[in-house]
């Protein structure tokens, strides 16, 4: 990536996706939401719109906005789209939530929040899927990581598709009175699109590009990676295709999402085994923190996969379908997230700061940028707490959950200082830290 345009506004994503984490965390501390209300309640779905839309989405968009073009090695599309997407989806974010807590009725507020902020969301994330599909579509054939993303952005559009209809429900509106039942029954769609289509299918599409590029492993598997895309892509098409139908002759989801999960199943088997390839035949042998910590987010994923499976042989996937996707949102999605930024952030600041003057002058190593050991207590504390909580959830302690989540928040606010002291080069020795031509990058904009 040497000589790699950056995107500017890649890193203003990343802080303003880690404040709605540490905003969504602190809620669920004071006891709003999820197990305190009903799972669907409308407090539930203010948390859970701040984690998988201002946290995984947000954080995602500014991920592929920079790594898209390394992918297929051609530029951005459209950089100067960027901004207006960033400006839209906070907003319309803002005023989603807005509706959820008037349907709560912690205030009185008008019915169009909801369509509203939803319309937002819809323009922001169109702008995003229009600028990143434009990049891939210019380096057709696609590289096999790519076609991840590509699955990931069609299923962010069936996402915000039902998450429109859903708001039209919910503010009773004349044209929401079409579908009554869509609350009840297109729920499962939309949150597999969102947590398993768009949030896990592009992130396994990025991490198989980070790691072998941060371990210096050769690619994956070819067999293995086409049996993940193509295991995935299968149980994605299942639920949608089938889901409607179901749907529509009102036959209920059961037999769709068994099927479906078979064949997630299938693709997470084979996505597993290439990512553990990839640690067997890297050339860097010694693991720096990121991927060590991508491990334990893989292993969060296999529990989700082997909890599953237990749950549905018993009967009881519904009963606990609360700290799975507890589990999924921070113990998979999180820490992956979490644990490659601890990478990327350096890695653009490091581009950023010393690219430039790289043959000119004594520069430090990208590693140089961070504190490992530190940080290490940081992330112990984050994957500590999240399986704590998971097994709070799973055991109704409503308390013993909040008192978890708030060791996940002090993790949160302690990895937050981490990724600010890189951004500031606080760790890099003062003698490489700004040789001749080099300047202290600007914390939440980068420089091209």
């Amino acid at each position: 990536m040497i000589g790699t345009s950056l995107c500017r506004w890649t890193v203003s994503y990343f802080a303003l996706a880690v404040v709605w984490l540490l905003l969504a965390e602190v809620m669920m501390v004071a006891g709003f939401g999820f197990p305190h209300d009903d799972i669907g309640g409308p407090d539930t779905l203010v948390i859970v719109h701040m984690v998988c839309i201002g946290w995984l989405s947000m954080v995602l968009c500014g991920a592929l906005f920079q790594f898209v073009p390394v992918l297929v090695a051609k530029p951005l599309y459209a950089e100067r789209w960027t901004l207006p997407a960033l400006a839209l989806l906070t907003l319309g974010l803002i005023v989603l939530l807005a509706g959820f807590l008037a349907l709560g009725g912690h205030f009185d507020g008008p019915r169009w929040l909801l369509p509203a902020g939803a319309g937002l969301l819809m323009a922001g994330f169109a702008l995003v899927v229009a600028n990143l599909g434009m990049t891939l579509w210019s380096a057709r054939p696609l590289p096999e990581p790519a076609r991840f993303v590509a699955v990931g952005l069609a299923c962010i559009c069936v996402t915000a598709a039902f998450g429109g209809m859903f708001s039209l429900v919910l503010s009773g509106t004349a044209v929401g009175a079409l579908w009554p039942d869509l609350l009840v029954s297109g729920v499962p769609i939309h949150a597999i699109a969102g947590l398993g289509g768009w949030l896990t299918f592009t992130a396994m599409g990025v991490s198989y590009r980070l790691l072998a590029m941060f371990m210096l492993a050769p690619d994956g598997d070819a067999k293995l990676g086409r049996l993940a895309r193509r295991g995935g892509a299968a149980a994605l098409a299942v639920t949608f295709v089938g889901g409607v139908l179901a749907l529509w002759r009102a036959t209920g989801l059961n037999l769709v999402l068994l099927l479906a999960g078979a064949a997630a199943l299938l693709s997470l088997a084979a996505y597993g085994r290439d990512v553990l390839g990839l640690y067997r035949t890297r050339k860097r042998r010694a693991l720096e923190l990121n991927t060590r910590m991508s491990l334990l987010s893989l292993g969060s994923l296999i529990a989700v996969a082997i909890l599953g499976a237990a749950f549905v042989a018993i009967g009881s996937l519904q009963s606990h379908a609360g700290a799975l996707a507890f589990l999924v949102a921070f113990g998979w999605l999180t820490g992956l997230v979490l644990a490659n930024l601890y990478k990327i952030v350096p890695f653009l600041t490091w581009l950023e700061t010393y690219g430039p003057v790289m043959g000119r002058a004594p520069t430090p190593r990208v590693q140089d940028l961070v504190a490992e050991r530190r940080a290490s207590k940081w992330f112990g504390l984050f994957f500590a707490g999240t399986w704590a909580a998971t097994l709070m959830l799973l055991l109704d302690a409503a308390l013993g959950f909040r008192m978890a989540v708030a060791v996940v928040t002090l993790a949160t606010l302690g990895l937050a200082e981490e990724l600010v002291r890189a951004r500031r080069l606080a760790d890099v020795a003062e003698p490489l830290r700004l040789p001749a031509g080099a300047v202290v990058p600007r914390l939440l904009v980068s420089r091209n």
